[in-house]
């Protein structure tokens, strides 16, 4: 397994870049804020559809939920973006059993109330333009690798331009109370509720 590396320096340059690339290439980056449970962990479920969805979600960590980032990348771009790795990225380095460790590590991490992992249940990109988010089943493995003491909260960002140069970004966070007996059905249902509400009432918002 390719694990996270702390290096001081380079996560505070980066933090800072982030911060302002984000700053240069959107006309806003807006998001609402939610309660959270301050002794818990926090799983965060986004939709995966552009290079910038990790380094949103790495800015909103770091404004809004303000835990230790973590998030579970591909091997490759775990291998070719050599920076993530200070940043919080960890990876399966083989298929089969190391997978299945790598998700155990991850679940372990959310018994810990300082982190915070992300996932992008789709496991790889998709294109915006989808009415549904599809869900691994790796996110099953993860979630019940864990003590399941952490809060779930699912992020659906989107991106318009309306009448300006550069497109604006928003991120819709709903935070979601898992019924006694969760499945990977009832995970996605109940995040493409949401994803689904917000895509609809931007839609609406333009009439």
């Amino acid at each position: 397994m390719y694990r996270s590396r702390k290096s001081p320096i380079i996560f505070q340059f980066f933090s800072w870049y982030i911060a302002y690339i984000i700053k240069k290439d959107f006309s806003s980056y807006t998001y609402n804020r939610l309660q959270l449970k301050e002794d818990e962990a926090i799983l965060l479920l986004s939709n995966h559809f552009s290079w910038w969805d990790g380094f949103l979600m790495f800015q909103l960590n770091k404004v809004v939920f303000k835990r230790e980032f973590h998030v579970l990348v591909t091997d490759e771009d775990y291998r070719r973006q050599w920076f993530l790795k200070y940043l919080g990225a960890f990876a399966a380095e083989n298929k089969g059993k190391d997978v299945l460790d790598t998700l155990i590590y991850a679940g372990q991490l959310l018994d810990q109330p300082k982190n915070l992992v992300l996932l992008f249940p789709q496991g790889k990109l998709y294109t915006s333009y989808i009415n549904s988010i599809s869900f691994e089943r790796g996110v099953m493995q993860l979630i019940n690798a864990s003590k399941k003491k952490f809060q779930i909260i699912f992020s659906a960002t989107l991106t318009d331009y309306f009448d300006k140069r550069k497109p604006r970004v928003e991120s819709h966070l709903l935070s979601w109370e898992p019924e006694e007996y969760m499945s990977l059905q009832l995970l996605k249902r109940e995040y493409n509720k949401h994803y689904n509400h917000v895509v609809s009432k931007q839609s609406k918002d333009l009439v």
